[in-house]
């Protein structure tokens, strides 16, 4: 894709940031990327836009003094790219003149790779051993059985409508059971106690677009419809005849959702 590019995957040769391991820590990570990116002579660097590369890269730019681009669904040629701005109700195509580009592309706008098909070369890299300026302590991460958000064909998404964590776990996790489906919710859903952080779906939360999108509860604001109207079939269930997710929904139903959404779930069990 990129002709006159140096397309090569640098691998750290110690998995340690001095003394200190790096356990994901943006700060640590960012002198040790920019060492390597100017030690091989990289003229790209990209990422997945995801939590970590929106933590690390632009920590990356900004020691490389290059502009980053962010959430790119399209690259036209080594120079230009495209991206969704003002939660995707408007598309810009930018070209950058840095001598090297930072970018994160939007995973689900490109088609997925075949293992071992790629043909850029693994290279050893280099430890600056900088001083870290942060120290990791601990985790504490959500555990699930389900499919994992970001990658599952089918989501079931909750939203305020729901009205309390009991309602939502009753009514939404036998539902995506039932489905084969991965958990998502609203931003308001997540801020009100719903659900956990990492089940938010929207333009500050994840981005996805499974083949089956479920919408219960959700109103459809902007900022929602931003992480999710990629989807192949939009489905919603709200009892608002006049809310926004029915603008985009491919099949919609008005209707109480603690009254539908069990129903529809013992459905699915029968088939």
């Amino acid at each position: 894709m990129f002709s006159a590019a140096r397309r090569a995957v640098a691998r750290p040769a110690t998995a340690a940031f001095g003394r200190v391991s790096l356990n994901g820590l943006p700060e640590n990570y960012a002198p040790l990327l920019v060492e390597n990116i100017k030690k091989g002579g990289y003229t790209h660097v990209i990422a997945a836009n995801s939590a970590f590369a929106k933590g690390v890269l632009p920590r990356v730019s900004a020691l490389l003094d290059s502009q980053q681009i962010s959430d790119v669904t399209s690259i036209q040629d080594e120079k230009t790219f495209v991206r969704p701005i003002y939660a995707g109700n408007a598309i810009a195509t930018v070209e950058s003149s840095d001598a090297i580009k930072v970018l994160t592309v939007r995973g689900t706008s490109f088609a997925a790779a075949t293992p071992g098909s790629g043909s850029a070369a693994i290279e050893e890299g280099v430890d600056p051993k900088a001083e870290a300026t942060s120290e990791w302590v601990s985790e504490d991460l959500a555990k699930s059985d389900r499919p994992d958000l970001s990658t599952a064909g089918k989501v079931v998404s909750g939203g305020r409508g729901l009205k309390s964590k009991e309602e939502f776990d009753k009514i939404m996790l036998p539902l995506a059971d039932a489905l084969g489906a991965a958990v998502g919710a609203s931003r308001a859903a997540v801020d009100s106690g719903y659900a956990d952080n990492s089940l938010q779906v929207g333009q500050t939360g994840k981005v996805v677009a499974p083949e089956m999108y479920l919408a219960v509860g959700i109103s459809g604001a902007i900022q929602h419809l931003a992480g999710m109207k990629d989807s192949k079939v939009i489905a919603a269930i709200n009892k608002d005849a006049d809310a926004p997710i029915f603008q985009v929904a491919d099949v919609g139903l008005v209707g109480d959702l603690f009254e539908k959404v069990p129903e529809l779930t013992e459905k699915v069990k029968s088939l």
